[in-house]
């Protein structure tokens, strides 16, 4: 009976337990998106950094090592691949199917803070109502007051009572309701999360399945062999060149010594023949 102290308690308990369930789905599913938007945003950007390197392997691969330039390139393509299959992860699905539902949510718990305002106003009517339906009933015992003034406060207080119970059953189910819907949309919201997540990473798995492949079939020793053939062609060819610089300067300048002996001869003729010229002209 809504005069019993028991009903009071149970109100109470009631007022409480709406307010808890309210206020933890407010603060719990806040969180949740806050966080799952942050790891969506950080999802995004990774996009921006595997470009980055992407074109860092590009860039690399144009070595003279024919295996390394073919792995490189290989990765680079298969990274790109991943890189596409991660933009319709992040902005249609992610976003879609995760955050935004979430961020519902801060519109559905204000609704129900209303609803639970509304409730509590009309229990602090009928509250009052009852102390009042006490009190006249206590001066209709103790004054000659008309039986028609107590019949209508009785009417007023069963009114009331009624209008209290009525508004109690249709919160308790609205809370029913919003709890349900609560625990439906999160086992909905987290299975396509880890939906989005499967399927992004089992085609990263595959095109990564290629790409090591790639790189574990990789010959390392032909690249170092075609580096040793390369780099001793090229040493051969700078012997080669030195040698044939070296040998036309030896050559050069044993022509210059050859040259210059030759004029030491014909000096020393000439001068032979100048002084026998002499000679002869004194005898």
């Amino acid at each position: 009976h809504p005069k019993t102290p028991l009903f009071r308690v149970v109100v109470s308990i009631t007022t409480n337990y709406m307010e808890l369930t309210v206020s933890h789905a407010e603060k719990h599913l806040g969180q949740f998106c806050s966080l799952l938007a942050s790891y969506t945003r950080k999802t995004g950007k990774l996009r921006d950094q595997a470009d980055m390197l992407v074109r860092q392997l590009n860039d690399f691969s144009n070595t003279d090592d024919p295996e390394l330039r073919t792995c490189l390139k290989n990765l680079g393509e298969d990274m790109a691949m991943v890189q596409d299959y991660r933009q319709p992860e992040v902005r249609e699905r992610l976003e879609i199917k995760v955050v935004t539902p979430l961020k519902a949510y801060g519109d559905i718990v204000e609704n129900k803070r209303v609803s639970l305002h509304t409730w509590k106003r009309t229990h602090c009517r009928f509250h009052t109502v009852i102390i009042r339906q006490n009190t006249d009933s206590s001066l209709t015992h103790t004054r000659i007051i008309p039986l028609l003034f107590g019949f209508q406060a009785e009417e007023n207080a069963q009114k009331a009572t009624n209008n209290a119970h009525r508004s109690t059953r249709q919160l308790e189910e609205t809370i029913s309701d919003f709890q349900r819907q609560k625990l439906e949309d999160i086992k909905r919201i987290f299975t396509d999360f880890i939906t989005v997540e499967m399927v992004f990473h089992a085609k990263a798995l595959e095109v990564y399945t290629h790409t090591f492949q790639n790189l574990d079939s990789m010959d390392i020793d032909k690249d170092l062999e075609v580096r040793h053939t390369h780099t001793f062609q090229n040493l051969d060819s700078i012997f080669s060149f030195l040698y044939k610089t070296s040998r036309s300067s030896i050559l050069q300048r044993q022509r210059g010594v050859e040259e210059e002996e030759e004029d030491e001869e014909e000096e020393d003729a000439s001068l032979h023949t100048h002084v026998h010229t002499h000679i002869q002209i004194a005898v």
